[in-house]
């Protein structure tokens, strides 16, 4: 018997049909990949929504020009018209609607800044209190977070206008805090300061101060740990800036007068007043953010190993001690870490 020859295999390389079939077989590989798709889709999704809003945009274009309406942010320029009940920065009606969104944006810009002081500092210790061995201590801070929480910050903006700050007496049976500080159901009034120093020249000089304070600061640190003598030039340098800090107190106090708020008629004129309205919008958003701080600070401090807190135990810690040299300063250093504050 003649054996028989193995059968050939058809040749179905790309090179036996030319370089077309291997760039359709690429391009086929390239599109079946997951993240291909997910692209594509995605692309088109947003050439979608961007055609989308170049139709409204259009539409709302032609119908202001056929209503003889004027369509673009040369209003800005105009007049405004209208008076704003508090600002920080000078304001008037014979503005323009550009110092109307200035002045809006620096009331909020001030309110954040406020907020997150003030909420800070309460979240800090509520969620210390929630890990507190009295129960009926870590009890109520947990009902505090857990009802806060849960109620809408606009429910309880309306609550502190409506049923605190709007329930004050008038300015005449307001409350009186020493004749310099009043709270009415017009708002909190207190003592300002007044000056002929340019506030741009006051900030520079105090955040130059600051920033003197806390260099100065590091470097003490510093020399306490890798020196067992604090060297002169350390001391001599703290001196000079207390007393620089001291004549230039001197200095800017005889050009600041004080306004202090006095009543006259039916209302208090002098002096600087916070509106109820701002009043009722800051503490409802301090206490709604301190709930939520809370349970940060709370989650921070039970993530630390229990080992630490023996050790703090094991060396003569009290409670006290080992909330303020380990539990606070563990997630504060792994915050100030990330955000690469030197020092910690």
């Amino acid at each position: 018997m003649i054996p028989s020859s193995p059968r050939k295999q058809p040749d179905v390389s790309p090179a036996r049909f030319g370089p077309k079939m291997a760039q359709s077989r690429n391009l086929f590989s390239f599109l079946n990949k997951d993240l291909t798709r997910a692209n594509i889709i995605q692309g088109v999704a947003l050439l979608l929504v961007l055609c989308l809003f170049l139709y409204l945009f259009s539409n709302a274009a032609h119908n202001l020009d056929r209503l003889g309406m004027m369509f673009g942010f040369d209003f800005l320029n105009s007049t405004a018209g209208f008076d704003i009940s508090w600002s920080i920065i000078p304001y008037n009606p014979g503005m323009s609607y550009w110092r109307v969104f200035f002045v809006g944006i620096t009331n909020t810009l001030v309110l954040s800044f406020v907020v997150i002081l003030f909420g800070t500092v309460i979240g800090t210790i509520v969620g210390i209190l929630r890990l507190s061995d009295n129960p009926l201590v870590a009890q109520l801070a947990r009902c505090y977070v857990e009802v806060v929480r849960n109620v809408p910050l606009l429910i309880q903006i309306i609550f502190w206008f409506t049923a605190v700050f709007s329930a004050l007496p008038p300015p005449r049976r307001g409350y009186e805090f020493g004749g310099l500080f009043f709270l009415n159901n017009r708002g909190f009034y207190f003592p300002a300061p007044g000056t002929d120093i340019s506030p741009i020249w006051f900030i520079g000089a105090l955040c130059a101060f600051a920033l003197g304070g806390w260099y100065l600061l590091r470097i003490l640190r510093a020399a306490k740990i890798t020196q067992a003598k604090m060297p002169l030039s350390i001391l001599l340098g703290l001196g000079g800036w207390g007393v620089l800090l001291v004549a230039c107190g001197g200095v800017a106090s005889r050009f600041l007068s004080w306004s202090v708020p006095a009543l006259d008629g039916f209302n208090l004129e002098g002096g600087q007043y916070i509106p109820a309205a701002f009043g009722a919008a800051f503490v409802a958003m301090t206490v709604y953010r301190s709930a939520a701080i809370a349970e940060t600070v709370r989650a921070g401090m039970q993530s630390i190993d229990k080992g630490q807190h023996e050790a703090a135990a094991t060396i003569g810690f009290s409670r006290y001690q080992t909330l303020r040299l380990v539990l606070i300063p563990r997630p504060c250093g792994r915050l100030f870490r990330r955000w690469q504050i030197p020092g910690w």
